[in-house]
């Protein structure tokens, strides 16, 4: 199954506010991605939530979009900011990014955007969205969320 960010937002619309704030605090994020041998490669990002997707735009041949080509699988973690606070928690983002090509997308995510030019743009397919917060500085939280599924909330002493 299947699913973009404005169907993540139907599905689960407190969690995805809570997610979008989280992202909107900072510019720059992390991205993981697969190499050619399979190890991980992380790299910071821009991230847009636009339209009902969540984009991720890359300069042209960069490490990371040439990963995505070749393995689409992806994790977004959002920036924790400085010390130890993480205001709104600790949220990341797993799924798949499908590069676009479609010239009419790619126009109006530049008319909305202004990115440096050229660039790869790929819009998200959601796999789990998670957010980790601290309550009543007793418990460790999770939200899991899963495409077709209600969020699981997991609380640890």
């Amino acid at each position: 199954m299947n699913m973009n960010w404005g169907a993540f937002t139907t599905a689960e619309p407190e969690l995805a506010k809570t997610v979008e704030e989280r992202f909107a605090t900072y510019t720059h994020h992390v991205l993981a991605t697969l190499r050619k041998d399979g190890a991980p490669r992380t790299t910071g990002l821009e991230a847009r939530f636009l339209n009902g997707e969540l984009w991720l735009g890359m300069m042209p041949d960069s490490l990371k979009a040439l990963d995505l080509r070749r393995d689409p699988r992806f994790a977004l973690q959002a920036n924790p900011g400085p010390g130890t606070g993480m205001g709104g928690g600790d949220v990341r983002i797993s799924g798949r990014a499908i590069e676009v090509e479609d010239e009419g997308i790619r126009h109006r995510y530049m008319e909305e955007v202004e990115p440096p030019e050229p660039f790869h743009l790929f819009r998200t397919e959601l796999t789990e969205v998670v957010r980790t917060y601290v309550e009543d500085e007793t418990y460790l939280v999770l939200q899991v969320w899963k495409p077709g599924e209600p969020v699981r909330t997991l609380k640890r002493a």
